[in-house]
C-alpha cells in the first residue's frame, strides 16, 4: 500500500479537536485549494471530475465517450469498486454503466477525491476489493471568511469545449452556506489526424448547496443538495446516446464534538438519491430497430460513525444501512410490427446493513499498526412478478428473494527506518453479485458483442490481498517508491459462453450467462520517483505493469500493459509554473481474446501546461493554459472501450477569479 497521507475530518473545527480526527488514506486528489493534499489536477477546478480521478496513482479510466468515464481501481471495475460521495451510497441507473456515480457531481462543489487501495476502505465502503473512492464535498465551515466567491470559465479548442462555473459562500461562526452552478458543453472531438469522432458530444449542468448551523458549540447540523442534469450525450463505442442523465442528491447530518478523554467525534447522516437514465437511439443514422432504455435507481440511507482515541489507539466504529431498487426496461419498435418489452433490471430491491471498525495503533520507534473490519448482511427481492417469471425461465426453482452476508478483514503494518518507510498489509473480503449480475436480462455487451444474461444462483465472490511498499527518502529532494500488490480471487464472477441460448440483439454475437469460475489472479506493481533538483526544477517518474489471469491461464479483459509517465515542472518568478509531460502505453500483447479483448498499439504522447496566479489583498486570479497532445498522434489505450481514439490535438485556456 502506498503511505499513508492524514486529513482532517473536519477543517472548521477547532484547533483542539482536529488533532484526534483523521482518516487514514492511500492518497488524495485536491480539487478545491482550502484543503491540502498529495496532488492537484493540472487545469484547477475547470478540470472534469474524470481528469482529476485521473491523478490517483492505482486509478484508470474506462473512456466509452468524452463523458462520464468508468473509475477502475487496481484493474478492477465497478463491481468491485466502492465510490461514495461523502459517505453516502449511490447506485448508477445504466445497464451499460454510461453514468458511474462519479459522473453526477462537479469539480466545483468537490474538496478532495480520497482512495484507499485494496481491502482497506472508509468505513461506508461495501464490497470494496479493489478499493474504494469517496468523493468529499466542499463546506466553506464556520469561521471562515464571511463571504466569498469564486468564477471561472475554460475553452478546449478539440470538441469546442466550454466551461462556466461560479460559487459563493457565507460564513459566521454559527452559520454558514456555500453554493453554485457549473455548466458544460462540447461538439464533437477529433481523434489525432483531423477525423471528428461522431457522437461524441455531451452537455451538463449542476446546481449545489451546502448548508450548516452550530447548534451550540459542539453540536453541527449540516445539510447538502445537489441537482445534475445530462443531455444530449454521445457514445461513440456504444449502440446508442443517452438524452437525459439526471440526480437528486440530498443529506442531512448532526455532529457532536467531544471535550471528553476517550471519544472525540459522533456523526450520524441520513441522505436520499434519485438518478434517471434515458438512452436512445433516436439521433443514429440506419437504425434497424429503434429502441427506448430507460433506467431508475433509488436509494435511502443512513450511516453512523463515531470516533475515540485512547493511548496508542485511534479508533473509529461506523454502522451504516441503505435500501437501492433498480428498474430498467427495453421497448423495440420493429418496423411494422407491434412494439416489444423487455424487462432488463427487473425491479429488484436491495436492503444492506452492516458494521465497521478500524483502530490504527502508534508504535514505539516509528511504527505504526492498523486493523480494519466489516460485516454486512444483504437482502435482494425481485419486486416485478413479470421480471421474475422470465428469468425463471432459465433458471428454474429459482427463488425472488435472497440473503447474503460479506464481508472484509485487513490489517496493514508500518516501519521506519533512516532513510526508508516499510509498508507490508493483508487483507480478505467478499462480495455479493451486482444487480447486473444476478439478474440482468438480456443486455448486451458492446465490448464483445455478446448478449449477457444474470444468474441468481451465483456465489459471493471473495479475494485475499497481500501488499508491500518501500519507500526510500535518502534526502528531502528525492523520494524512490516501489509498490506491488496481489489479488488472489475465489469464485470470481464473470461471463461464460452459453450456446444453447440465442441472441436477442441484431449483430450480437452470441449468450454469455454470469457464472464463477474457481479462481483468478490480478497483481499490480509500480515504481515512481520524485526529484527536486533545483529550487526551480522539479521531476516525476513512474512505471506501472499489471497481469491479470482467470482459472485457464488466460488473461482477464481491462488490464493494463506497461505503462510511463515523465514531466518536468518549473517555477519561474515565483508565480508561473509549467510542465512538460510525456506519458503512453508499451503494446498490449497480454490481451484477453477470449472475453472480446483485441491487442491495442503502443502509444507515447507529450504535453505542456503551464500556470500564472496573481494575489491581490483577498482575491486571486489563476490563468491556466496549455497543449494536450502535443503532436497531434492518433492513439487508443487499452481502457479505451472498442478502441475508440483518444482526442488529437487539444489546446486549452481557463481563467479563475475568487474574492
Amino acid at each position: 500500500m502506498t503511505n499513508l497521507l492524514l486529513i482532517p475530518l473536519l477543517s472548521y473545527l477547532p484547533a483542539d479537536t482536529i488533532a484526534n480526527q483523521t482518516h487514514a488514506i492511500d492518497e488524495v486528489v485536491v480539487v478545491s485549494g482550502r484543503t491540502e493534499g498529495r496532488k492537484r489536477s493540472i487545469k484547477g477546478q475547470v478540470a472534469s471530475i474524470d481528469e482529476h480521478i485521473g491523478e490517483l496513482s492505482h486509478v484508470n479510466l474506462v473512456r466509452r465517450g468524452s463523458y462520464a468515464w468508468e473509475p477502475v481501481v487496481n484493474n478492477m471495475a465497478t463491481e468491485r469498486v466502492s465510490t461514495t460521495i461523502d459517505g453516502m451510497k449511490i447506485f448508477y441507473a445504466c445497464t451499460d454503466k454510461m453514468d458511474p456515480v462519479t459522473s453526477y457531481v462537479e469539480s466545483g462543489n468537490l474538496q478532495s477525491i480520497s482512495l484507499n487501495s485494496g481491502l482497506s476502505g472508509n468505513p461506508q465502503s461495501t464490497g470494496n476489493i479493489g478499493g474504494s473512492l469517496d468523493l468529499r464535498l466542499r463546506k466553506v465551515g464556520f469561521d471562515a471568511d464571511r463571504f466569498s466567491g469564486n468564477a471561472s470559465a475554460g475553452y478546449e479548442a478539440n470538441g469546442h469545449l466550454q466551461v462556466y462555473g461560479a460559487d459563493a459562500a457565507y460564513s459566521s461562526d454559527k452559520f454558514y452556506i456555500n453554493g453554485g452552478a457549473f455548466y458544460r458543453h462540447a461538439d464533437n472531438y477529433k481523434e489525432g489526424g483531423g477525423r471528428e469522432v461522431d457522437f461524441s458530444q455531451f452537455s451538463k449542468v449542476n446546481a449545489f448547496a451546502n448548508l450548516g448551523t452550530r447548534l451550540s458549540e459542539n453540536n453541527i447540523i449540516e445539510g447538502t443538495f445537489i441537482y445534475d442534469r445530462a443531455s444530449d450525450v454521445g457514445y461513440p463505442a456504444l449502440n446508442m446516446d443517452v438524452s437525459k442523465a439526471e440526480a437528486f442528491i440530498t443529506s442531512l447530518s448532526y455532529k457532536r464534538l467531544f471535550q471528553h478523554p476517550v471519544l472525540n467525534s459522533w456523526e450520524t447522516k441520513v441522505y436520499y438519491n434519485h438518478i434517471t437514465h434515458i438512452m436512445d437511439d433516436t439521433t443514429r443514422p440506419d437504425v434497424e430497430i429503434h429502441m427506448d432504455m430507460p433506467g431508475k435507481s433509488w436509494t435511502s440511507g443512513l450511516y453512523s460513525l463515531i470516533s475515540a482515541s485512547k493511548g496508542i489507539h485511534d479508533i473509529q466504529f461506523n454502522y451504516d444501512l441503505y435500501y437501492n431498487r433498480l428498474f430498467a426496461d427495453m421497448t423495440m419498435y420493429p418496423g411494422g410490427a407491434a412494439p416489444m418489452y423487455m424487462l432488463t433490471w427487473p425491479d429488484v430491491g436491495t436492503l444492506n446493513t452492516g458494521v465497521a471498525l478500524s483502530d490504527a495503533l502508534s508504535l514505539p520507534h516509528s511504527q505504526t499498526l492498523k486493523f480494519t473490519a466489516k460485516i454486512a448482511q444483504q437482502w435482494q427481492k425481485l419486486n416485478s412478478e413479470e421480471g421474475y417469471h422470465a428469468l425463471r425461465v432459465f433458471f428454474p426453482g429459482m427463488k425472488d428473494s435472497y440473503y447474503q452476508t460479506i464481508g472484509r478483514v485487513a490489517a496493514s503494518y508500518q516501519k521506519a527506518i533512516n532513510h526508508y518507510t516499510f509498508n507490508i498489509g493483508a487483507g480478505w473480503g467478499s462480495r455479493a453479485p451486482t444487480v447486473t449480475e444476478a439478474y440482468g436480462y438480456y443486455l448486451n455487451n458492446t465490448f464483445d458483442q455478446y448478449d449477457y444474461i444474470g444468474n441468481p444462483r451465483l456465489k459471493n465472490e471473495s479475494a485475499i490481498e497481500v501488499n508491500g511498499n518501500i519507500d526510500w527518502h535518502p534526502s528531502t529532494s528525492f523520494t524512490l517508491n516501489l509498490d506491488a500488490n496481489a489479488f488472489f480471487f475465489y469464485n470470481y464472477i464473470i461471463g461464460q459462453f452459453e450456446n444453447r441460448l440465442s441472441a436477442m440483439t441484431v449483430g450480437a454475437e452470441g449468450v454469455k450467462v454470469y457464472g464463477n469460475i474457481d479462481h483468478a489472479t490480478i497483481v499490480n506493481t509500480s515504481l515512481s520517483a520524485q526529484w527536486k533538483v533545483l529550487p526551480w526544477l522539479s521531476w516525476y517518474g513512474k512505471a506501472s505493469y499489471a497481469v491479470g489471469r482467470d482459472a485457464d491461464k488466460d488473461p482477464l479483459p481491462l488490464i493494463s500493459p506497461f505503462a510511463y509517465a515523465s514531466s518536468l515542472d518549473f517555477t519561474l518568478w515565483g508565480k508561473l509554473q509549467t510542465r512538460v509531460e510525456v506519458k503512453g502505453n508499451s503494446r498490449q500483447v497480454d490481451y484477453a481474446p477470449k472475453y472480446g479483448e483485441t491487442e491495442t498499439a503502443a502509444y507515447t504522447i507529450v504535453n505542456l501546461n503551464a500556470q500564472y496566479t496573481l494575489s491581490v489583498r483577498k482575491s486571486s486570479l489563476s490563468l491556466r493554459a496549455g497543449v494536450e497532445n502535443l503532436f497531434d498522434h492518433r492513439y487508443s489505450t487499452y481502457s479505451d472501450w472498442c478502441n475508440i481514439p483518444q482526442k488529437g490535438r487539444n489546446v486549452y485556456v481557463n481563467v479563475s477569479v475568487g474574492l
